[in-house]
């Protein structure tokens, strides 16, 4: 099967599928905020409606720089529905809009991207990287896949929930580079929490060798923004679930065997996840993995500087 399943219920013009948790706490950024204090009179306000929990959840109206002083704000009706079902106008107009900010696989969105063509709209992908505390400050990385003059025109809306939007390719480009961007950041925290350890062995204070790989070519976004914060400090709670982490490297390991890449490094970083997955469950935080490699070598990583 295709996955989701495309029904012509209600009208938008633009419709965000696969918002899931971020859905309610989208942030729309302070410069954002205030430019939509200045302009209080635009006569049409997007929603943003989670048809999943039947309740209306931000006020999403979008708004990115015109290049003219002000900001271009999307004008239209915006619907959020759920990623097991693409809800589509049965009196659609031409051209209406589907995103999908999920993280899904590339190939079944591409299938699901030609039977939204037959019914006259135009989907795009777009999911996002930076959890929670960049949803609620409106500073996501949104990797975008589609052509540039559909993405042109939702501009507006994604600017309102993230910084750094950036073109991948075609449609499923998106959730190909998220994919594979989670692979190689996980790669990164594991070899690190496994370099700790082997430092810790030897004498080495684990907080004192972050700081030394932050200053060094060692250094990743992990030993910037978790080892210290989450994994030193015992805190695991980054805010993603391993879970979702688990979906995404089996996507990216997917288009790996569909691509017919050979990637051993890649399969094993899956298979550590999937194991970490399976003892400490779907829902514990992902930074939880750390924990897996210390019970594999059999000592717990503290730090005194």
């Amino acid at each position: 099967g295709l996955g989701p399943r495309l029904h012509r219920v209600g009208q938008a013009d633009l419709l965000l599928q696969g918002l899931g948790d971020l859905g309610s706490i989208v942030g729309l950024g302070e410069s954002s905020l205030d430019a939509r204090r200045d302009v209080a009179h635009v006569e049409q306000r997007s929603r943003l409606v989670d048809a999943q929990e039947d309740e209306r959840a931000t006020m999403l109206r979008g708004g990115s720089p015109s290049g003219r002083g002000g900001y271009d704000f999307f004008k239209g009706n915006i619907s959020a529905i759920p990623k097991s079902t693409v809800m589509y106008s049965g009196s659609h107009k031409p051209g209406t809009i589907v995103i999908d900010m999920s993280s899904g696989v590339p190939s079944h969105t591409q299938r699901l991207a030609e039977q939204v063509k037959a019914l006259g709209g135009i989907m795009i992908d777009a999911p996002v990287s930076g959890g929670v505390p960049r949803a609620k400050t409106g500073k996501l990385a949104i990797m975008v896949g589609g052509d540039q003059e559909t993405i042109d025109k939702v501009m507006p809306v994604l600017s309102a929930m993230g910084t750094s939007i950036v073109r991948a390719g075609d449609v499923g480009a998106g959730q190909a580079v998220k994919a594979l961007n989670n692979m190689v950041s996980t790669g990164g925290f594991l070899i690190g929490i496994e370099a700790l350890l082997i430092g810790q062995r030897f004498g080495l204070d684990a907080g004192v060798m972050t700081d030394v790989l932050n200053a060094a070519t060692g250094m990743n976004n992990s030993t910037q923004k978790k080892f210290r914060q989450f994994v030193l400090s015992r805190k695991f709670d980054a805010g993603f679930t391993m879970g979702l982490l688990a979906k995404d490297l089996s996507i990216a390991m997917q288009i790996a065997r569909e691509t017919g890449t050979p990637s051993p490094l890649s399969a094993l970083v899956r298979e550590t996840i999937v194991s970490s997955e399976a003892l400490f469950g779907p829902g514990s935080d992902h930074t939880e993995m750390a924990k897996w490699v210390e019970r594999l070598v059999g000592d717990e990583l503290t730090t005194k500087a």
